[in-house]
């Protein structure tokens, strides 16, 4: 509810009334994934979509050809971590290339990485099953050409909105809403 100073301490007050003293204070506040706004998407969550994808995710797909939307980092990283499992790893990028939005040296590995490939200029723009997905359609928006693929497994990282809004002005926020 409230954040005062007394000295070296920070007085935080809490709704109930009662007031905790620190020199720091951790916010684990949690994000949003942002949402891939296509038909079929919000359907099969959790039947072959789904919202970033950690080691446990990368273990059953061993053998898969697996889809990795987003250009950024984290997609980066899960594609890394995704290849060592499955049989090929597919990335959908928007941009024309990763350079403008991954650091180098993941581009370096993911070019060193046989199993994965990066498709520039493609866009998820359906996702197709009946109770699992079954496969997607990939706009490329060089050709404006749209192609249906198999896809058993599709990973989304195109950013995260994070959960600071209740914050309100106590605490400095960046122009993203991230805690500084």
């Amino acid at each position: 509810v409230g954040v005062r100073t007394e000295g070296s301490y920070r007085i935080i007050k809490l709704a109930d009334g009662n007031e905790i003293s620190c020199h720091a204070l951790m916010i684990a506040s949690g994000v949003q994934w942002r949402r891939l706004d296509a038909p079929g998407i919000d359907r099969l969550q959790g039947a072959g979509v789904y919202y970033g994808g950690g080691s446990t995710e990368a273990l059953s797909c061993k053998g898969e050809t697996i889809y990795v939307v987003g250009g950024a980092n984290s997609a980066g990283q899960a594609a890394m971590n995704f290849a060592k499992y499955a049989e090929q790893v597919v990335m959908a990028v928007r941009g024309a290339s990763l350079a403008s939005t991954m650091s180098q040296y993941l581009i370096d590995q993911i070019k060193e990485t046989p199993n994965i490939q990066v498709w520039a200029n493609a866009s998820v723009v359906e996702a197709h099953g009946d109770t699992r997905l079954e496969e997607i359609s990939v706009l490329c928006s060089d050709t404006n050409k749209v192609e249906r693929v198999p896809a058993s497994s599709m990973f989304i990282f195109i950013g995260a909105q994070p959960r600071t809004d209740w914050l309100g002005t106590l605490v400095e926020r960046d122009e993203r809403g991230f805690l500084l």
